[in-house]
């Protein structure tokens, strides 16, 4: 359940799991260069529990959009996992979902500068994808989509926020789904205690859409 009191600290990184290394690219893909990003880039997640589409706004996000589609075309976010399922108090249906490299120090890229909402305009509504950090300037490969409005995570004052960067447009069934996973009473801690997926969610590839 998320605890009130510890709203700005709900995404803080888990530990460093034991997942194998991102798969290497055959010799054909590493000598086709990425495509350009537009204003929009569309990106599928593939799943155990079915697939996520989600748009990213490259236009107002792009420092944030392009860390995530590096992971992508690099497959780093390959065989990991959604292991997160922070459901709000009182409300089994609504709250997020948390997935990525889980700290793998062999997935890891640098860490990316914060863009908060209040430069780019991306609220934390439903179906926001959004980056998971322990503290701004320190996001790399976590990050969580949600299922109802919670501007809590947006920036306020002093209070820099987390960085949204797109929306979910397809597979919104499949976060609700993952959402409503059962998870380990004891598991986690901090206020991701309890919130951990006792058998969390297979990712099995994240490609950009043409």
């Amino acid at each position: 359940m998320i605890r009130p009191l510890a709203l700005f600290a709900l995404l803080a990184l888990a530990a460093c799991g034991g997942e194998p290394a991102p798969p290497v690219a055959n010799k054909a893909e590493a000598k086709t260069a990425p495509a350009p990003l537009g204003d929009t880039v569309r990106v599928r997640i593939e799943t155990d529990a079915g697939p996520i589409t989600v748009a990213l706004d490259h236009a107002h996000a792009p420092v944030t959009v392009e860390n995530f589609v590096r992971y992508a075309d690099e497959h780093r976010f390959d065989s990991t996992t959604f292991y997160r399922a922070a459901r709000t108090r009182g409300y089994e249906d609504r709250g997020f979902i948390q997935g990525g490299i889980r700290r793998n120090y062999r997935r890891m890229l640098p860490p990316i500068a914060h863009e908060p909402t209040s430069r780019t305009g991306i609220r934390h509504g439903p179906g926001t994808i959004s980056m998971a950090r322990s503290e701004p300037g320190m996001a790399m490969g976590e990050f969580f989509i949600m299922t109802h409005e919670m501007p809590q995570m947006d920036a306020h004052g002093s209070d820099q926020g987390f960085a949204a960067f797109g929306h979910v447009v397809e597979g919104m069934d499949t976060v609700r789904h993952i959402l409503a996973a059962p998870t380990i009473p004891n598991a986690g801690s901090g206020a991701m205690r309890g919130q951990m997926i006792a058998a969390p969610v297979a990712i099995r590839s994240v490609r950009r859409v043409e």
